[in-house]
């Protein structure tokens, strides 16, 4: 599959974005109309936009990619892990990422497409339905963002140490918890940016944003993506320990803490040792 442009061939990548921008189409059917939200058995909600969205990406990426399993937030049928792990190639999906958002009508919420490779998220799409906006990107092959069929290429901002400046932090609308409050506070000088979903690695990946710390569960389909794009573009998504982020690996598909950086240089390590 893979060419000398990436880790996907272009007719495949462009497949995928024809797909995102099918689920995206999809999800503004629903969200044009009244709706009804339903919890699953985590709390978390669920639309019929998550669903119609679901259906859109799988059957197109099993016609794109028939020998790729998918794994989407939405499946039916949850794989066993052990048969999961054994994977060497994998799409993970989030039809619907941000549905709090979704639900709110304040237009935050994206269409999360990636394929992960012995566990390195290779190859992200993430299609923003209320603005049209569509980046993708691949680490070591730079990261774009598409409008209508041309790509203008990312790259997200380095900091000069000797020039100081406040950093931009994601605080997102939905997940504020005292520990993110306290690294705002180590990293002293900021300007909190709130904002949903996957867009927050977009705006890293643009250099519209410095840092973004999360604590607490996500799922390894809110980050895979994004990740992608990010790296393209020069960044970075870090466990505490520094290791890059890694997917398919474990029993659970739900994600440690992290933090993703525009700049990898910046001093993540001081303001998490506290």
């Amino acid at each position: 599959m893979a060419d000398a442009a990436g880790p996907v061939t272009a007719a495949v990548r462009d497949g995928v974005i024809a797909i995102a921008r099918a689920a995206a189409d999809a999800i503004l059917a629903v969200y044009a109309e009244d709706f009804d939200v339903v919890r699953k058995a985590d709390a978390s909600p669920v639309t019929a936009a998550d669903l119609a969205a679901h259906r859109v990406i799988v059957d197109g990426l099993r016609a794109l990619t028939p020998g790729i399993p998918i794994v989407s937030e939405e499946s039916a049928v949850v794989v066993p892990a052990a048969e999961r792990r054994a994977w060497t190639r994998m799409w993970l999906v989030d039809p619907l990422d941000g549905t709090r958002e979704f639900v709110k009508r304040n237009g935050e919420f994206t269409v999360n497409i990636a394929l992960i490779e012995h566990g390195v998220a290779v190859f992200g799409v993430i299609q923003a339905p209320v603005t049209g906006a569509l980046w993708h990107g691949a680490p070591g092959h730079g990261a774009f963002v598409r409008e209508g069929d041309r790509d203008t290429a990312l790259q997200a901002p380095r900091h000069d140490p000797a020039r100081p400046v406040a950093l931009r932090v994601a605080a997102s609308r939905s997940h504020r918890d005292p520990r993110t409050t306290a690294l705002l506070e180590r990293i002293g000088d900021v300007t909190p940016v709130p904002l949903g979903s996957s867009l927050k690695f977009c705006r890293l990946a643009e250099g519209g944003m410095d840092v973004y710390p999360r604590f607490g569960p996500t799922s390894e389909w809110d980050t895979a993506a994004g990740q992608a794009i990010l790296e393209g573009a020069g960044g970075a998504v870090l466990d505490p320990q520094g290791r890059p982020f890694r997917y398919n690996q474990r029993d659970t598909i739900l994600n440690g803490d992290f933090i993703a950086l525009g700049d990898p240089a910046l001093p993540w390590r001081d303001w998490l040792a506290a």
